[in-house]
């Protein structure tokens, strides 16, 4: 179960992220959302690109920015791959790996101030086993909401390490959505990373104590991207009706 649930929030950070990406690119110029994110948009591409180098692939075409009005990054796909199964895995997740990675080391140096304010259960809700499950998994996403919301009101927000904190938080939290043209590689990558990591385990049983060391990382993404979420669900409805209102005769 561990596994599984670790295979789906994963999912969830990923499909997150990129709603979260796309409703700020309806709101504004999707060239000014990929400045704001530059600094998740570097470490992504060179996680990115890392996957492609130890995985015996060339790098063509890369670039943070392109020059279109979108300004999305860009990195051309492998015309084909050189290690099957792993390979793909390693590309589509190392981008994940290197954000969470900058994540957390931006938590343990200017991350006190909010990290402090966290409940000692703020944590992902288990997987559900039942239909009353799926409303205890409901509710343990609002709370974890709840939470993140409460610590970062509670954090004192004009402290620069705590505005940088938070900054970096957003930028590399939305920056683990997939790029253009790698979001089906990626999302299948995690699939099988699941299904990988779940047989070495029960082969050898070395790998429960990894994942756990990683889910305190993993509730603040999931918890930061629902919060932001829900806020950019909330101003782009509050937009589209001022525009329904300004446009009525």
């Amino acid at each position: 179960m561990l596994y599984a649930s670790l295979t789906f929030w994963l999912l969830v950070i990923v499909f997150s992220a990129w709603g979260i990406h796309s409703l700020w690119s309806l709101l504004v110029k999707p060239r000014v959302v990929n400045s704001v994110l530059l600094p998740g948009t570097l470490v992504a591409q060179l996680g990115h690109v890392l996957g492609l180098l130890i995985t015996g692939n060339s790098v063509r075409n890369t670039m943070l920015m392109s020059d279109d009005e979108e300004g999305d990054p860009q990195t051309d796909p492998p015309e084909k791959t050189k290690i099957p199964v792993v390979g793909p895995i390693l590309v589509g997740l190392l981008p994940l790996v290197a954000c969470g990675a900058c994540l957390y080391l931006a938590a343990h140096y200017w991350g006190g101030n909010v990290l402090g304010h966290l409940a000692g259960d703020f944590r992902v809700p288990e997987l559900p086993r039942s239909i009353a499950g799926i409303w205890d998994l409901l509710r343990g996403s609002v709370t974890l909401i709840e939470q993140m919301l409460n610590a970062i009101v509670s954090s004192d927000l004009m402290n620069w390490s705590t505005a940088l904190f938070l900054y970096l938080a957003i930028c590399l939290t939305v920056r683990m959505a997939p790029f253009d043209g790698h979001r089906r590689g990626a999302i299948g990558a995690i699939l099988l990373a699941g299904v990988l990591i779940a047989l070495v385990s029960s082969l050898s049983g070395q790998t429960d104590r990894l994942v756990a060391s990683s889910w305190p990382i993993l509730s603040f993404s999931v918890a930061m991207l629902l919060f932001l979420l829900l806020v950019s669900l909330l101003i782009s409805g509050l937009v589209g009706l001022i525009r329904i209102l300004a446009t009525e005769e």
